[in-house]
């Protein structure tokens, strides 16, 4: 149980619990179903598995990858009784989202050599983007870190207005332009006024179109080029923002994203509003793409580090 050791606070833990509690209701109640009457692990537990994680959207490959390593530890052991499943499911997704690199954070951070350190924040409209970068820039704050925010949204005024609202309730500056500017320009600014004001961190919200994958690519490129003239390697992350509660929804808009820009860490949120959270296990899985934080409840509070370990034991407490 070490492995499972507690690393967060009593607090956090306790949201993270709650957070993930129609997850872990629904797919325990139908294991607990899926072993009814069986002594031990067999090719019948094992089907039924292989179908509630399927439902619980952790993905085909993924799922397949687990049950793979179960059939192993069947064929290793001789003898698994079904008492022992929960524990050999939580090491074993634990050690599915160990070959990722992620999920060993505790708290909020960026490197220190990187100043200021440049977020590019994208992901479709209604995934709790702003939202994101809100709480995002309030974690930030609280650690002690200066923060300067980019509306590049500018197809949306609604966009630029509620990204005002967060700068506003986190007290922090924002770079704004009218409705319809040119996003780049934007970027430009924000990047531009985080540098006078020495700013530890730079948070850039972007349009969250897909219809059209090209205007799309383009237009991230541009702001790219663009912010580069000011600081030489912005941005130093580009955060895609994903709705848990969207389920295998979510892995399509990864992909297309992958696909339009080069992502460098997630965020899963809504997972308190979903019994889909095995999301998170199978987009960590199959994007190799690091988990970096998770939105479990509508707190501004309730945006965690995404640490793996506390992740699995509280989808398997």
């Amino acid at each position: 149980m070490s492995f499972f050791k507690k690393i967060f606070s009593s607090e956090k833990k306790e949201t993270l619990d709650k957070g993930l509690e129609k997850s872990k209701t629904t797919f325990f109640t139908k294991l607990n179903k899926a072993v009814a009457g069986k002594a031990k692990v067999d090719d019948d537990v094992l089907d039924n598995l292989e179908e509630i994680l399927v439902a619980s959207d952790v993905g085909v490959n993924t799922t397949l990858k687990i049950i793979s390593r179960i059939e192993e530890r069947v064929a290793r052991d001789k003898y698994l009784g079904t008492s022992e499943l929960n524990q050999i499911l939580r090491e074993e997704i634990a050690g599915l989202l160990s070959e990722v690199d992620s999920g060993n954070a505790t708290e909020f951070s960026v490197p220190k050599d990187k100043k200021p350190y440049v977020i590019m924040v994208v992901g479709v409209n209604g995934v709790g983007k702003t939202t994101t970068i809100g709480k995002l820039a309030s974690q930030f704050k609280k650690q002690g870190l200066s923060v300067v925010l980019g509306a590049a949204d500018t197809f949306r005024a609604a966009a630029i207005d509620q990204l005002q609202i967060w700068a506003d309730r986190v007290d922090v500056p924002m770079v704004r332009q009218d409705f319809g500017s040119d996003p780049a320009s934007v970027a430009f600014d924000t990047l531009k006024s985080g540098v006078n004001k020495n700013a530890d961190v730079i948070i850039i919200d972007t349009a969250g179109r897909l219809h059209n994958k090209i205007n799309l690519m383009n237009e991230l490129t541009k702001i790219k080029r663009v912010m580069q003239k000011v600081i030489v390697d912005a941005p130093h992350e580009v955060l895609l923002v994903l709705d848990g509660s969207t389920g295998q929804n979510a892995f399509e808009q990864a992909k297309q994203f992958t696909n339009a820009t080069e992502v460098t860490s997630l965020a899963v949120t809504k997972l308190d509003g979903t019994a889909k959270g095995g999301v998170v296990i199978g987009i960590s899985d199959q994007f190799k793409i690091p988990v970096k934080y998770i939105g479990v409840g509508e707190g501004i509070d309730d945006l965690q580090v995404f640490n793996k370990i506390e992740f699995v034991d509280s989808f398997f407490k």
